[in-house]
């Protein structure tokens, strides 16, 4: 039977670059905090082991093999789940990568970010090519994105298409661009009837600034909470009767026309 609440903590913090080790350390101070407000999920900002704003061969040297544990071994000894970002190599290509870890460490999902930002991403990753996945989390199905990707209508539509009902993002979003969090993913969480967990970073990270405002947006479009510029951990719960209730309300994704579109 699914769970009637989920409770997602979303880790707004500064960004330490090209320190893996004091980034899992303070990772792990992360989940056991966020365990103890009896969360069930904590996600981190974009490239959260490695830092974001990094050179192509800092995040070659920084990135995990496919088969990393190290958070998994967090989660299993904080007994939380994790969504965490950070650089992955596999063969010769190093990818923005986000893994989904449960509260017994075990590997649930992972995704290749699609949609790449600026000359930051491009120089120092390869492009994604699958699609984001959608993935059950105590008895809530799951949607990941990371960071840029949530900006484009059609990658949202599509994992509520597939039965998502939180869509999970973590970022790393520049003040510039705080109409992303003011506008866009009210918008997206309304036009699809879907949670949206959006964890940034703020502070400065070499000539980077991150905006903060992380926040957890309801299916009917109202910001539930909104970090400021700060770091802190954002509690976020998910109801499953608020979920229900604007799918009855707003009926988009029953009344689309597939027949219309391309």
């Amino acid at each position: 039977m699914p769970a009637d609440r989920l409770r997602i903590a979303l880790w707004q913090c500064h960004s330490v670059a090209d320190d893996v080790e004091g980034n899992l350390d303070r990772l792990e101070q992360a989940a056991s905090e966020a365990a103890e407000a009896d969360a069930d999920l904590l996600i981190t900002p974009e490239m959260y082991l490695t830092g974001y704003n990094i050179s192509p061969s800092t995040a070659r040297r920084l990135a995990d093999p496919v088969d990393g544990d190290a958070v998994g071994n967090i989660a299993r000894r904080t007994a939380i789940a994790i969504l965490y970002g950070g650089a992955e190599l596999d063969d010769s290509s190093v990818y923005n990568t986000v893994r989904l870890v449960d509260a017994n460490g075990i590997s649930l999902a992972s995704h290749r970010k699609t949609h790449l930002f600026g000359d930051i991403d491009r120089d120092a990753v390869a492009v994604g090519v699958s699609p984001p996945p959608v993935i059950d989390v105590e008895g809530w199905s799951l949607g990941l994105l990371i960071c840029y990707e949530v900006e484009f209508p059609e990658l949202v539509r599509n994992l509520a298409v597939r039965g998502a009902e939180v869509i999970c993002v973590p970022t790393a979003n520049m003040p510039e661009y705080d109409a992303v969090q003011t506008v866009l993913l009210p918008a997206r969480a309304l036009e699809n009837t879907v949670y949206v967990a959006y964890a940034n970073y703020c502070g400065v990270e070499g000539d980077l600034a991150y905006g903060g405002l992380s926040e957890g947006i309801g299916p009917d479009g109202r910001v539930l909470a909104r970090a400021e510029r700060e770091p802190g951990l954002l509690i976020v719960d998910v109801e499953r009767k608020a979920l229900d209730d604007a799918r009855e309300r707003f009926t988009y994704l029953a009344d689309r026309r597939t027949d219309l579109l391309s």
